[in-house]
């Protein structure tokens, strides 16, 4: 078995709690780290760093992962991990802030009531400048706050969310909690999602409605909840053309990602009426002045939790990939696991073409080295394989692999 020092380059602030765990004596762990075999992040562009040579494995301490160039580390046979389900606790309660901010004017209610701040400031300094007699007069004059709240609190009016109807579009890990919380606060909740997962269909609770299509469920809510990942296939899927599938006057909620709405036709909805408010954790100039629009500045994953949960789950999926291989949670290899047994073990990352397998393990046994277990599984462009065997692979065995057309990565622990 190979016993050498794992590299592990970090960057941003990760919680220590997630590198603690590179802590023993198979780990080097820092931000300067030089040829690293892995690299830790949260948020740092790697669109415009050089990644090197050494890389075997980038780990995105959260769910999104449009901050690393997924296509170009694919095509280096880099494993690209994030950690989805991490944050979305965290992410569910700010979505649950949201249904009620867009529906009580409760953040124009505190405004307009702030603005008698300035009144009363002044107010209390004249009182400190002023003889008794000045002062009782300004006591007595003053504005009377709790009348004013009775005489205008009307037109902060909104209505409950028990008895309305919200949509989910997409049920992964977070829709799937804001779903279930949403119905536990009595509304009526209808999920889509064309690709929920078995576990995702379990923890889904019984009072939500599955629908057949999105302008199902659009056709039918009052508030909508986008909880996609973003990819070219959901860029601005709510457009002009889905918006006006949805009811008039329904609010939109867009906790996932900022390119989901096209931004241009979200205005031009709130404009015209058929949208009562949109609220977005990914502000923009455009959306910030515009006063349907409620601009919360990316807290979803703002939690100490969520932060440690994304940095543990980050840490544990790179540790079990540098020392045994196998894959969780990867954005551009497939999953792949298998209970070790044999001291030798050989990882090969190809792209997804026929008779890549068949390659791979006539070249082992033209060497004489006997596979004792070995699994393949791909995902879109590419595939991955872990092959136990009861040698050590030469040098001379591993360069010939890498010669094979369609081979991205070799690697032996």
């Amino acid at each position: 078995m190979n016993n050498r020092k794992f590299r592990i380059q970090t960057m941003n602030k990760i919680a220590a709690e997630g590198l603690e765990l590179f802590t023993d004596s198979m780990y080097e762990l820092g931000p300067d780290i030089k040829n690293p075999d892995a690299i830790i992040l949260r948020s740092a562009d790697l669109h415009k760093f050089e990644i090197p040579g050494s890389v075997t494995a980038i780990a995105r301490a959260g769910a999104g992962f449009n901050n690393i160039p997924v296509e170009k580390c694919g095509e280096r046979g880099i494993v690209v991990f994030n950690t989805p389900g991490a944050n979305a606790n965290a992410v569910k309660e700010l979505t649950l802030a949201a249904l009620f901010l867009s529906s009580r004017k409760i953040i124009d209610s505190i405004t307009w009531l702030l603005s008698f701040k300035d009144h009363a400031d002044k107010d209390h300094a004249d009182k400190d400048r002023a003889d008794k007699n000045c002062a009782d007069k300004n006591r007595n004059g003053g504005l009377d706050i709790p009348a004013i709240v009775e005489k205008e609190k009307n037109r902060f009016e909104g209505p409950e969310l028990s008895g309305k109807t919200l949509g989910v579009i997409g049920l992964g890990a977070i829709g799937v909690m804001v779903a279930n919380d949403a119905a536990a606060l009595g509304m009526d909740v209808i999920g889509f999602d064309p690709y929920i997962s078995v576990n995702a269909a379990w923890n889904l609770s019984r009072f939500v409605r599955n629908a057949e299509s999105l302008e199902a469920v659009l056709r039918d809510s009052d508030y909508v909840s986008i909880h996609v990942p973003y990819s070219d296939k959901t860029k601005d899927m709510f457009n002009a053309g889905s918006i006006k599938m949805m009811k008039k006057g329904a609010r939109l909620l867009n906790f996932a990602r900022g390119g989901l709405a096209k931004e241009a036709d979200v205005i031009s909805a709130l404009d015209s009426g058929h949208l009562s408010v949109y609220v977005t954790d990914f502000p923009t100039e455009e959306l910030l002045g515009h006063d349907k629009v409620i601009c919360i500045p990316h807290l979803g994953a703002s939690t100490p939790e969520a932060e440690i949960n994304c940095a543990i789950n980050a840490a544990k999926q790179l540790k079990d990939f540098l020392e045994n291989g196998v894959i969780e949670n990867s954005v551009n290899f497939p999953r792949c696991q298998l209970a070790r047994h044999s001291p030798y073990r050989l990882l090969v990352a190809n792209r997804n073409i026929p008779n890549m397998v068949g390659q791979i393990t006539t070249l082992l046994a033209s060497g004489g080295i006997n596979i004792t277990d070995l699994i393949n599984h791909h995902k879109d462009a590419y595939a991955y394989n872990i092959i136990d065997t009861e040698q050590e692979i030469p040098a001379a065995m591993l360069s010939a692999l890498e010669e094979i057309p369609g081979i991205v990565r070799v690697r032996t622990i």
